[in-house]
């Protein structure tokens, strides 16, 4: 090796060791004095220029805004909770001076205003390095698009990170950033935190903005980060929780103290339910993601909680599901500036869609209502809810290669299968890492909790991580070792 080589492998492992540590460590380095923003910016945009060609998890690098963005930082006083700290957003979130893409290319003209989520991160001083991919208008569980292409997962570059929120994922499973921002209407934070190893926590419904949207997909969508730890999800949510007038939805009240400070206060014995059934029909779980459940379980067992098999007998939420998806991906190709480029299996879609009236979404939400006071039935007699997050292993990529709507949608259903119901519901729920399976990808398990009980699965979560700690295991991505 020569010495230029050398000298290149240890500035890599020096800035994977920085956006490995997380959003809140980071922000403490900069506090303190140890690095100024402009040096973490730049060690993730090596890192993004390193690795991104392979992963494609950027749709696109705002490098020269970033840095510009870095240096105002460090002339500022005082500083915010995330000062200084690069993060990135999902394609879908409007970043002022960018195209506004949902993961196609049928829009062309920048938009002049941040989304109210990326507003509160950069108050809070984060320094946005770019836009993650996404499949056009993340409907699916797959970070595919015939604009972008294919993105990857950072353990297995043969394999998917999951959807629809996959280029956040695997920007973060990367450490290209300590965090990145996701959008969720079907599982599209948990899913991708399952396939990449990550926490990601969606939240109950109306919790985070979607300004200046009134909604995202109706009642099914909500925002929120992935990272590495339960104490990164918690600082963002305290920073990112909260709506405006323009909001269709609005969370009940959360924690009583911030977020990040309730992770302080135990949770106590908790009654845990557990189960292995799908809520989609004719879906069958990988093994070994009912080993991890059941690992999960001793876990929690051992850490003092009453856990026992449950039968959830869930709700059929197939039609409120499915006429809000049609209502929600109609509106947002009905906004697009050039709909003669949208995908072949997006006018597929819209083609059903259109069959769909603004009656049938609104009935859809009403069912989604009822549905949600039959799950909360569910936690009169336990506190929490164990599932897996997905039925299957990360597919290779090319999931959607080909593929029309009918042949998209069957490929997606093991993925979605103890997700999407709580997306009708709007009840919070967790994808918290539980191990690696033998083909070396990411294990996960999801935890449900009651409507605007945020705080019990976070702390929950926080015990697991305590437990069996996660975020040290880094995927070996070349020419160094991924750090």
């Amino acid at each position: 090796m020569s010495k230029d080589d050398a000298r290149r492998g240890e500035q890599d492992r020096d800035d994977a060791e920085l956006m490995f540590h997380g959003v809140a460590r980071q922000a403490e380095l900069v506090r303190g004095g140890t690095y100024t923003s402009r040096a973490l910016v730049e060690a993730a945009l090596r890192r993004t220029a390193r690795l991104d060609p392979a992963l494609r998890a950027f749709r696109v690098v705002l490098a020269e805004q970033a840095l510009a963005e870095a240096d105002a930082r460090d002339a500022e006083a005082p500083r915010g909770p995330l000062h200084g700290v690069p993060v990135a957003v999902k394609d879908e979130l409007d970043v002022a001076g960018q195209v506004t893409t949902f993961g196609g290319s049928a829009n062309r003209t920048p938009v002049t205003a941040d989304s109210e989520a990326v507003r509160r991160l950069r108050a809070a001083g984060a320094v946005v390095i770019g836009k993650t991919a996404m499949p056009e208008f993340g409907q699916w569980p797959f970070t595919e698009s015939a604009a972008h292409g294919h993105t990857r997962n950072p353990w297995d570059t043969t394999r998917t990170p999951g959807g629809s929120s996959g280029g956040s994922a695997a920007a973060v499973a990367a450490g290209l950033v300590g965090a990145a921002l996701g959008g969720d209407g079907g599982g599209s934070i948990r899913i991708p935190a399952a396939c990449c190893g990550l926490f990601g926590l969606k939240p109950q419904r109306g919790r985070v903005s979607t300004a200046p949207q009134s909604h995202l997909w109706h009642a099914l969508g909500t925002l929120g980060p992935l990272t590495r730890t339960v104490r990164d999800s918690a600082l963002l949510y305290d920073v990112l929780a909260g709506t405006t007038a323009t909001d269709r939805w609005s969370a009940g009240p959360a924690a009583a103290t911030g977020w990040l400070e309730a992770l302080e206060t135990p949770p106590g014995r908790l009654r845990i339910g557990y189960s292995a059934t799908p809520a989609v029909p004719g879906v069958r779980p990988h093994p070994e993601h009912v080993g991890a459940l059941l690992e999960t379980v001793r876990t929690l067992r051992a850490l003092g909680h009453d856990v026992r098999e449950v039968d959830p007998r869930y709700p059929d939420a197939t039609l409120a599901f499915a006429a809000q998806f049609c209502g929600g991906v109609r509106a947002e190709a009905d906004a697009v500036e050039r709909p003669d480029l949208l995908e072949r299996r997006t006018r597929g879609t819209l083609a059903l869609a259109r069959l769909v009236p603004d009656s049938a979404v609104e009935r859809g939400i009403r069912a989604g209502e009822r549905l949600a006071e039959r799950a909360d039935r569910m936690f009169t007699t336990m506190d929490l809810l164990l599932t897996p997050v997905v039925a299957a292993r990360p597919r290779p990529v090319g999931a959607l290669d080909g593929a029309g709507l009918l042949t998209a949608l069957a490929r997606s259903r093991p993925m979605v299968a103890y997700t999407a119901l709580w997306n009708v519901t709007g009840h919070p729920a967790a994808s918290v890492p539980a191990g690696h399976g033998t083909d070396g990808l990411p294990l996960a398990v999801q935890l449900v909790g009651r409507r605007d009980d945020e705080v019990t699965l976070l702390r929950v979560s926080a015990q697991l991580e305590a437990a069996r700690p996660w975020a040290d295991r880094r995927p070996q991505l070349p020419p160094y070792g991924g750090g």
